[in-house]
């Protein structure tokens, strides 16, 4: 990490988090995210949901959520970028304070609540992400963009908001995520039992035949008794993939963070073993039906390298992220591309499910 951007990620790191975050928008939105970043090693190139990646590493919704960011985000170097969590209304979402750090713990709780400005907003953002660039040159945000969705606190009817959203999105969005897993939002969770999931998965299939694929986010809470009934019910009900996993309401042994009292969703490495196990057993359980994309605790390309050999196709990154700054990516590409070697592996496609 170069000394300035240390000096400037320190000097965050003294605010209260939701406004150094209202602050690193608005640098990105300045330009100041930087240029294009250099080609990726085409080692690192991944293909799924009929979609390139040029590198597996995509930023996790909840950072962008009102995409308002997505080009600059892209220009730091991910593969990919999902914004959101949006909500059919704009909601302020909880009372503050409700985002905290642990960086003893290399960890992260929030409780934020859905706040956004709403899918009409956002789907004008995407929208604009297509126009022609004043270069003449083909806009968008040059990686694949996902929509997470969610639904309000109150006034939500899920069978009616999920597919009203996936219809707002579809024309803009690479790829779409039905968020059932916030701890945030009350009564989200309970949408993740098999009977409730497939009815809402049917509902977006009768309302949008042709879309962008599917994923479903879950939670890591979820028994593992529970595990088999969701999967299937995520594959008759025609979606294409899962994210492993959002965060826990679990507070695992050891940790020393001064907020690990606050409720909320918990990320960051102490997710890491949680995450890493769940994504294992849901890949076989998914026996490949399934596009997987991996996340939790993952601040290392060894980490990456693990979610992949554990059968992911892509991984996501949020507190990492949210901790370490913009100098996160390059160094994950680099320590990636040093694990494939010293595991034997030429691609990371090569690595796939390993240890299935």
């Amino acid at each position: 990490m170069r000394t300035l951007d240390r000096l400037a990620l320190s000097l965050l790191h003294r605010l209260d988090p939701e406004v150094a975050h209202r602050l690193a928008i608005d640098a990105l939105l300045l330009g100041w995210g930087g240029s294009a970043p250099p080609a990726d090693d085409p080692a690192l190139s991944m293909r799924a949901m009929g979609l390139r990646f040029p590198n597996p590493i995509g930023i996790a919704a909840g950072f962008d959520k009102s995409a308002q960011v997505v080009r600059p985000l892209a220009r730091l170097g991910f593969g990919f970028v999902e914004a959101g969590t949006v909500t059919p209304r704009p909601q302020a979402g909880n009372p503050r304070p409700r985002l905290f750090r642990l960086p003893e713990d290399g960890a992260v709780i929030n409780r934020m609540g859905f706040n956004n400005d709403g899918i009409d907003r956002v789907a004008r953002r995407l929208a604009r992400l297509h126009r022609p660039l004043p270069s003449g040159r083909r806009g968008g945000a040059g990686v694949p963009v996902g929509a997470n969705l969610g639904i309000n606190k109150d006034g939500a009817d899920p069978l009616r908001d999920y597919p009203a959203l996936v219809g707002r999105v579809k024309p803009y969005a690479d790829y779409v995520t039905i968020n059932l897993s916030s701890p945030n939002t009350p009564g989200l969770r309970d949408l993740q039992q098999a009977d409730t999931l497939r009815a809402i998965l049917d509902a977006i299939a009768t309302a949008h035949p042709e879309r962008p694929p599917l994923l479903v986010k879950i939670a890591p809470d979820l028994p593992d008794d529970a595990l088999p009934a969701i999967v299937e019910a995520i594959v008759a009900g025609g979606a294409q993939g899962v994210i492993v996993s959002n965060t826990t309401i679990a507070r695992p042994p050891g940790l020393r963070g001064v907020h690990v009292g606050e409720t909320g969703g918990l990320s960051g490495r102490p997710l890491r073993n949680r995450a890493q196990a769940m994504l294992l057993a849901v890949a076989r359980l998914a026996a490949g039906r399934l596009v997987l994309v991996g996340a939790g605790g993952i601040e290392t390309g060894s980490d990456i390298l693990a979610r992949i050999k554990a059968g992911a196709d892509l991984v996501q990154v949020y507190s990492a992220f949210a901790l370490q700054g913009p100098a996160l990516v390059p160094r994950l590409k680099t320590e990636l591309l040093a694990a494939l070697r010293a595991q034997g592996f030429e691609t990371l496609a090569d690595a796939k499910g390993a240890d299935l």
